[in-house]
């Protein structure tokens, strides 16, 4: 696959990365998050602070060192259902470089991610955020990352949804991949604080896909 850089070429590797992501608190939905390397180091970073955080519609995500690589905003008003990335901290004065909208059908949603750079790029997330499993499909159906439940190898056992795993794909930017991670879990939020937890998981055309 052609390497696809939309946050920083740093983050786009030839091989496939895995990265551990874990919730930074387990008190408030959609709080913050750190993810590491299969060695263990912090590789990204999000800091929110406190049970309205998510109302507040900005994160930002930054590297190990605290230096401010992508700022996903919430477009108001847009119902919950649209939200887009700035590069570095913040978004005044600055162009957004993608956009995140959730569409719904009866009986099934969908999650659409636009880079304006490319006008032909665009992805699909397909699957269930909130149970850790779904899938990110290019423009040509071809998988490029996904998330799943975290398994210990060794003790054959399944850890709680605070943790999971974030697959990449050679060549598929890991930072905007991380990006898109905390857009799902404000998706996830603003169902919560709507009393309908999973209540439109993310349904995929593909036979091959496992819900």
């Amino acid at each position: 696959m052609k390497s696809k850089v939309v946050v920083e070429d740093t983050f786009v590797h030839s091989e496939e990365t895995n990265l551990t992501v874990q919730k930074t608190s387990l008190f408030f939905t959609g709080d913050g998050f750190a993810a590491y390397d299969c060695k263990g180091q912090l590789v990204f970073r999000v800091d929110t602070y406190g049970p309205d955080s998510h109302d507040l519609g900005e994160l930002v995500l930054m590297d190990a060192t605290g230096r401010c690589l992508l700022t996903v905003r919430r477009k108001r008003p847009s119902l919950h259902n649209r939200w887009e990335g700035y590069l570095g901290e913040g978004e005044e004065g600055k162009q957004p470089i993608f956009s995140v909208r959730r569409s719904s059908i009866i009986g099934r949603s969908n999650v659409t991610v636009e880079v304006y750079s490319n006008p032909t790029e665009e992805y699909q997330i397909e699957g269930s955020f909130a149970q850790r499993n779904c899938t990110f499909f290019n423009a040509d159906k071809v998988s490029v990352a996904e998330i799943r439940r975290k398994v210990d190898a060794c003790a054959h056992v399944v850890f709680g949804k605070d943790v999971f795993s974030l697959s990449i794909k050679p060549g598929f930017d890991s930072a905007f991949a991380m990006g898109l991670v905390l857009v799902l879990d404000q998706i996830q939020a603003d169902d919560f604080s709507d009393n309908r937890v999973d209540a439109d998981p993310i349904i995929s055309d593909d036979p091959n896909f496992s819900s």
